[in-house]
C-alpha cells in the first residue's frame, strides 16, 4: 500500500492511496489529505441485508474519494428529522479519512471515531465531525458510518445480532489492513465515540473479535443500555408488528432501507404503552442498544472487565472516559419539561431509575434541598451517562488497566447559557469545530476566547492520549479517585458527584431484562 507524499500546493496533484480494495483520489484541505465516503464493507442491502458486513470488492483504476458517503436510513426522532435520502445502492458502510502526512512511513498516531446518536441516527458527514482541526494536530483521523436502529441493532431471526457493531468491526479491520498508506501506524489506534459511540466503545471492549484492533479507547457519556436478547426480540416484535410482518429477515427484507426506520418512530412515539414489560428504557425511549447475545457481545463492558476483559488483559486497552455535568439537561429542553418538572414527573423517574427496592427514598434523602427539577435532572443523568461512565472507569482500574477520567464542567454559553455543560458539548470541543452546524447552538455563532481556549486544550489531551497513551493528568485509580475538571480554568480533583457515586456504588448496570411474559 502507497500514498503520495507530497507537500501540498496549488500546483500539487490530488493525494492518492492504494488500498487493498484498489486505489483512490482525495483532495488537500488546509495542508491535509482528505479522502471522504472510502467503502469499508459491501453495501448491506438484497442478499446482504441484514447479514453481517462483507469485505468489499476490488476496483479498477482510481476511485474518487472527495465526497461523504449516504447516511445509513435512520430515525425521525429526538428532535431531528434525520437524512431522508439514504442512497438507494445502500452504499452506507464508509470511512473518511485526514491526514497530515499520508505518506506510508509516517507512523502517526490513529483516531477511529464512532459517531453517536441513541443507535438510532447519525452520520459521519455532519460538520462536527469534520477532522480537520484535530488531525492537525498530528493524528490520522478516521470517521465511521455504521448500520442505525432496526437495521443494525434490531433482534431479528435469521440475522446476527448486534450488526451495527460489526460494521463497526469491519472498520476497525480496514484501518487495521490500510492506514500505513494514508500515514497512520496500525500499532497505535484509538477508537473513540461519544454517546452511543462511546456506547459502543465500551461494546468493543468487551468483545473477543475486537482483540488487537485498538492499543486505546476514548469513552465519552457512557450509556448504560444494555439490553437481553429477550428484551431485544420483543422490541423488534413491536416494531415489525407496525408494519403488518414479523421479526425476522425474510419478511423485514422485503420493506425499503428507507422505509423502515419509520417502524421503529411508531413504537418510539407511543413506547410508554410497554412499560410493564420494557421498563426504564420506556421512560428515556431507548428502542435499540447493544444486545448481550452471548455471541458478538458475550457480556456488558463492566462484568467483561470484571472477570477479565476479552481483548486481553484489561491493562493492555489504555482508556480515557468521562462525562458531562449536566448530562440529561439538553434532553429535558427537547422534551419541552425543562425548568417545569412537576413532582409527579420526578417521582416518576425516581421510581423506574434509582437503583435498589429503596432507591426514590435513598436519592431525596442524599439530596434534602432538591426540588423535582433537579432530583429529575439527577437520576435521568445518573442513570442514563454519568454512572455508567463512572463504573466503566472504576471497573477497568479495578482490573488494572490505565484509567483517565474526566468530568467536563464548562457550561454552554449558547441559548442563554440554560444548558450548562449538556450532553454533547464535549463533541465540538475535542473536534475543534465550534460555529459549525448544531454546536453552534451550543457554543454561540461566534466561538468566546475561552470556548477556543479550551478546545484547544481537549484537542492536545486527546492527542497526547492517542500518541502515547497520558493526556496529561494523573490515572483514576482504586482508592484514588482522581478526576480531570474541564472548564475555563481545569483543575484536577477528587470525583465531584460524591452523592452520586455512593447511591449507585453497589449497581451493576445488567444488561436490561424483559419484565413479565
Amino acid at each position: 500500500m502507497t500514498a503520495s507524499t507530497a507537500s501540498p500546493s496549488e500546483s500539487t496533484p490530488a493525494p492518492e492511496a492504494r488500498t487493498t480494495a484498489g486505489a483512490l483520489r482525495g483532495t488537500w484541505e488546509a495542508g491535509l489529505a482528505v479522502f471522504r465516503g472510502v467503502p469499508f464493507a459491501e453495501p448491506p442491502v438484497g442478499a446482504l441485508r441484514f447479514a453481517a458486513p462483507q469485505p468489499v470488492r476490488g476496483w479498477a483504476g482510481v476511485r474518487a474519494a472527495e465526497a461523504y458517503g449516504p447516511p445509513p436510513p435512520q430515525a425521525g426522532v429526538l428532535g431531528t428529522d434525520g437524512p431522508a435520502d439514504p442512497a438507494a445502492d445502500g452504499d452506507w458502510l464508509t470511512v473518511n479519512v485526514w491526514s497530515p502526512d499520508p505518506g506510508p512511513g509516517a507512523g502517526l498516531p490513529v483516531l477511529v471515531w464512532i459517531p453517536g446518536g441513541g443507535y438510532v441516527i447519525g452520520s459521519s458527514a455532519l460538520p462536527e465531525f469534520d477532522g480537520g482541526r484535530l488531525a492537525a494536530g498530528g493524528l490520522v483521523v478516521v470517521t465511521l458510518n455504521y448500520r442505525l436502529g432496526l437495521e443494525g441493532f434490531a433482534q431479528i431471526e435469521g440475522a446476527p445480532a448486534n450488526r451495527g457493531l460489526l460494521d463497526q468491526l469491519a472498520a476497525l479491520r480496514w484501518v487495521h489492513d490500510n492506514v500505513r498508506a494514508f500515514g497512520g501506524d496500525p500499532s497505535r489506534v484509538t477508537v473513540a465515540g461519544q454517546s452511543a459511540g462511546g456506547g459502543s466503545v465500551a461494546a468493543l471492549l468487551a468483545m473477543p473479535r475486537a482483540a488487537g484492533l485498538f492499543r486505546r479507547a476514548v469513552a465519552q457519556s457512557v450509556p448504560g443500555t444494555f439490553l437481553t436478547p429477550e428484551l431485544a426480540a420483543d422490541v423488534a416484535a413491536a416494531c415489525a408488528a407496525e408494519l403488518g410482518l414479523r421479526p425476522t429477515v425474510a419478511d423485514l427484507s422485503t420493506v425499503d432501507p428507507a422505509r423502515l426506520p419509520a417502524a421503529g418512530d411508531a413504537v418510539s412515539a407511543k413506547i410508554g404503552r410497554w412499560a410493564d414489560r420494557w421498563g426504564p428504557i420506556t421512560h428515556r425511549p431507548i428502542p435499540f442498544a447493544p444486545v448481550v447475545d452471548g455471541d458478538v457481545l458475550p457480556a456488558t463492558p463492566w462484568q467483561a472487565l470484571a472477570t477479565g476483559a476479552p481483548t486481553g488483559t484489561a491493562a493492555d486497552v489504555d482508556l480515557l472516559v468521562g462525562h458531562t455535568r449536566d448530562e440529561h439537561r439538553l434532553f429535558s429542553l427537547i422534551d419541552g419539561v425543562l425548568g417545569q418538572v412537576t413532582e409527579e414527573q420526578a417521582e416518576t423517574a425516581l421510581r423506574m431509575l434509582a437503583p435498589g427496592p429503596d432507591g426514590a427514598r435513598r436519592h431525596r434523602a442524599a439530596h434534602p434541598a432538591a426540588g423535582p427539577e433537579e432530583l429529575y435532572e439527577l437520576v435521568n443523568a445518573d442513570w442514563l451517562f454519568r454512572m455508567p461512565t463512572l463504573h466503566l472507569a472504576r471497573a477497568h482500574a479495578a482490573a488494572g488497566g490505565r484509567t483517565f477520567l474526566y468530568e467536563l464542567t464548562w457550561p454552554a454559553p449558547g441559548l442563554g447559557g440554560i444548558l450548562g455543560a449538556c450532553h454533547g458539548l464535549d463533541v465540538p470541543l475535542v473536534f475543534g469545530n465550534l460555529s459549525s452546524g448544531q454546536p453552534a447552538l451550543l457554543i454561540g455563532d461566534t466561538p468566546s476566547p475561552e470556548a477556543e481556549e479550551l478546545s484547544a486544550r481537549m484537542r492536545t489531551a486527546w492527542t497526547a492520549f492517542a500518541t502515547d497513551g497520558d493526556p496529561g493528568w494523573p490515572a483514576h485509580e482504586p482508592g484514588r479517585r482522581l478526576v480531570q475538571l474541564l472548564d475555563a480554568h481545569p483543575a484536577v480533583a477528587p470525583y465531584p458527584e460524591e452523592a452520586s457515586r455512593l447511591l449507585w456504588q453497589d449497581h451493576d448496570f445488567a444488561a436490561i431484562p424483559l419484565l413479565g411474559g
